[in-house]
């Protein structure tokens, strides 16, 4: 009765984006001001560049809809042409600004995350060169994540991506750095997950995607870090639950006690999506875990009672916030466990 249903990996974030909320937006008008204020300062050009890009960062870093991202890269472009060939940290920081917004807008094109990888790989050059290992780790980990999303239109490697975390994680220990370190590993995991690999060879990439997820739970722990010791938890349940194995009832009952340590920190009061994720997760899980592992012959109609009550869960919640493509997964999993319990 192995039925593999969609499951949901929390998204792959990079230390820019992480958290972020959308709220009303700047208008342009005030992007217009706000360059008028730094041409009319008595201040130097290099004083000029650094607010200019202080301007963009801000735009960036709380953007309250889409067009303030296009604002920010605007600009940063014009504090990199104001650069010239005189102040080249100040030019590489622009171009790695002008990259990190540009794969953060929403629904990004190819296109524009090329953009973000040429700016990148002219940037990290003169960051290694001339800024401090921490920015230079930072460009690293986004550098990784845009290699990582143009993977599926073949611009990129994923091993590439993989090798731009490992360099990030040179500077983001988990004793300096626990937040970034977390982040890295989970996408490390993830990117494991997504590698092209012929069949026989499938147990691999899962075994290192469960590996790099155990990793940093060695160091991301509940009372310190819970955000994101819930995150490595779910994506860690997901990986088990479908590692390639000889022992998948064993598989599945470390997946729900890896969902269940996601399940302290998230609930549907203050984590709603995620806790939504989680639990229809979870509902993948018990729908392939019989109810006696000693007796898996006497089937799990107790398991599939639990995992229709997760999903109706998941259900709402997904639908109250307009999260259609996971709603559409979770009604046709809720189908197949009506006809899983009729047969």
């Amino acid at each position: 009765m192995c039925l593999v249903h969609s499951w949901v990996l929390d998204s792959i974030p990079n230390w820019l984006e992480y958290g972020r909320v959308m709220t009303p937006s700047i208008t342009d008008s005030a992007v217009k001001a706000a360059i008028a204020a730094v041409a009319s300062e008595s201040a130097t050009a290099e004083e000029k560049i650094q607010m200019l890009i202080e301007i963009a960062q801000g735009f960036q870093k709380k953007p309250k809809a889409a067009q303030d991202l296009r604002n920010a890269v605007g600009l940063y472009y014009r504090a990199y042409e104001m650069c010239g060939e005189e102040y080249p940290l100040l030019k590489a920081r622009a171009k790695v600004g002008m990259a990190g917004t540009l794969q953060a807008i929403p629904d990004a094109d190819y296109q524009l995350l090329m953009q973000a990888k040429v700016g990148y790989e002219e940037a990290l050059p003169i960051l290694q060169q001339l800024a401090t290992p921490q920015e230079v780790a930072e460009t690293q980990m986004n550098f990784g994540l845009v290699l990582q999303s143009l993977v599926p239109f073949n611009l990129a490697r994923i091993t590439d991506s993989i090798q731009a975390y490992h360099e990030a994680l040179r500077v983001f220990t988990w004793e300096d750095y626990p937040q970034e370190y977390a982040i890295l590993y989970n996408n490390i995991a993830i990117a494991y997950l997504s590698m092209p690999l012929a069949s026989e060879r499938e147990y691999l990439r899962q075994g290192l995607a469960v590996q790099s997820f155990e990793v940093a739970l060695k160091h991301i722990n509940l009372i310190d870090h819970p955000r994101e010791y819930a995150m490595l938890q779910n994506n860690l349940g997901n990986a088990l639950q479908y590692l390639v194995s000889s022992h998948p009832v064993e598989n599945n009952l470390r997946a729900i006690a890896a969902y269940d340590e996601a399940l302290k920190v998230r609930n549907p009061k203050d984590t709603p999506l995620e806790y939504a994720n989680t639990i229809s997760n979870k509902a993948n899980a018990l729908f392939n875990l019989p109810d006696d592992p000693e007796k898996p012959e006497a089937g799990n109609p107790q398991n599939l009672l639990q995992a229709r009550i997760y999903y109706q869960s998941a259900l709402e919640i997904f639908t109250e916030y307009q999260q259609i493509a996971q709603a559409e997964v979770v009604v046709q999993a809720l189908q197949d466990v009506e006809a899983e319990m009729k047969g």
